[in-house]
Order: structure tokens, then sequence, then C-alpha cells
């Protein structure tokens, strides 16, 4: 799937703060171009239509996790949900917040581990791994794993990529970005296309190592448990506009 993210919430209003409804329309035509589904965070209950318009997906990103009039709409409406877990939040918490998605009758939640925060400054999370095991023995819904926030530099993504893999993890939320210096916003966690392509190479050679098999006929990058169709779920690219 193809990610970006049109409406941005940010630590800092001066931060960018996306597109808005311009940035659907340019995902909307990505989506085309690419033949690419795309997945992008909603942050409002009353933005849940107008962005289900656009994405195959909606996103809950990690600041509205526990933003629970969102996650009842987002659990109205049939399309699938990413779910992020929260800075601070602990794995009963997250998966809480799913439970309040499939309460409303939409059981298509995908959780994604993005780090919690630490006291170490090294990297911008801690990217807590193990959650994928624990998440995997307490429930059946998909589990991603983001490196590229869980670090916050590209430097580490690949590394953290790969150990995603051999965790479990179902897939992977990956920032590219052609002129990562040029970025709006995370440039100094987006990969380059160059470097993302090395990454696919290395997790295609690793994932027999691990029981996996690269999925035929799947976008590039997909990557599933040996015989188990529904723990599968594509790698994920995500381009942000400069």
């Amino acid at each position: 799937m193809l990610r970006g993210g049109a409406f941005k919430p940010r630590t800092s209003p001066k931060s960018f703060q996306g597109l808005g409804a311009e940035g659907l329309q340019l995902l909307a035509e990505a989506a085309q171009r690419t033949g690419l589904p795309v997945v992008t965070e909603v942050m409002d209950p009353r933005d849940v239509a107008l962005v289900a318009e656009s994405a195959g997906m909606l996103q809950v990103g990690s600041r509205n996790m526990q933003n629970f009039p969102l996650l009842r709409e987002v659990g109205r409406q049939p399309k699938p949900v990413l779910l992020k877990r929260g800075a601070a939040a602990t794995i009963d918490e997250l998966l809480h917040a799913a439970e309040y998605i499939t309460n409303e009758g939409n059981s298509n939640v995908v959780l994604c581990e993005r780090g919690v925060r630490g006291f170490d400054p090294s990297t911008r999370y801690v990217l807590d791994l193990a959650a994928v095991p624990v998440l995997r023995e307490r429930t059946a819904l998909p589990i991603i794993v983001d490196p590229s926030h869980g670090t916050g530099n590209a430097r580490y993504v690949p590394a953290m990529a790969a150990a995603a893999m051999v965790a479990g993890a179902d897939g992977l939320l990956v920032e590219v970005h052609a002129q990562p210096e040029l970025a709006k916003c995370d440039g100094q966690q987006a990969l380059t296309p160059a470097i993302f392509t090395n990454l696919m190479a290395r997790l295609r050679a690793l994932a027999p190592l691990c029981g996996r098999t690269m999925l035929r006929g799947a976008p590039e990058g997909a990557v599933g448990g040996e015989g188990d169709a529904n723990r599968t779920s594509s790698f994920e690219d995500e381009v942000i506009a400069p």
C-alpha cells in the first residue's frame, strides 16, 4: 500500500500540517498512477466519510489511539483501519482501542507497533519488538511494525525492519522519499528509493530463514507466515511529497 498524510497531527502548531482535502486528491491520483491502494490518517470523526472516499484504508495515528469518538466512527464504516500504538500506551490499551473499533462492526483492524517513549535520545522512540510476539499471543489481528518512526533515523531502519520480520511481524511501514533533505517533515527517517530497493532484496533473502514466504503476485515486499494467509499484509511504501 501507499501511505501519505493529507491530515498530519504535529506536536508544534508551526509544523507542516498536511494539505487537507487537496492532499486527498493527490493521494487518489497517486493511487490511480501506481495501482496501489492508499492508506491515510483521519484525525476528526467528522472527516471519516471524506477520507474514506479516497483511501483504501484509514489510519488512526498514535496521537489519536485513545480518541474514542474517532475509534467508534471508523468502526462504523467498512474500510480497514490501521491502528498505531500510542507513544506511551500499554499493549492492553492498544488492544482496548482496537476493541472500540471492532465493537462497532468493523473487524478489519491492523495493529501497528511504532515505538514508545524512552529516556535515551539516541533514537526517536524505543521500538518495542517484543510487542509483536506478545500481541500474536493475545490477538488474531494482523501486526505490522514501523521502524521509521520507531527509530527516527534512516540509518537504523533497515536493521530494525529485518528484526521485525524475525520477530514475526506481518508487514512493515517504511517511509521513502526521493530527496529526504527536502521533505516537509520526517526527512531524517526516510529511505531513498535505492536504499528501499536494497532493503527489499535483503528481506527476500531473509524470509526463508524465518519460515516466511514472499507472496507471489502481491506488491513488491509483501510477506506472510508460511501457510498462513490470514496473517499477511503488504509492506508499505510511504512517499511524502516535497
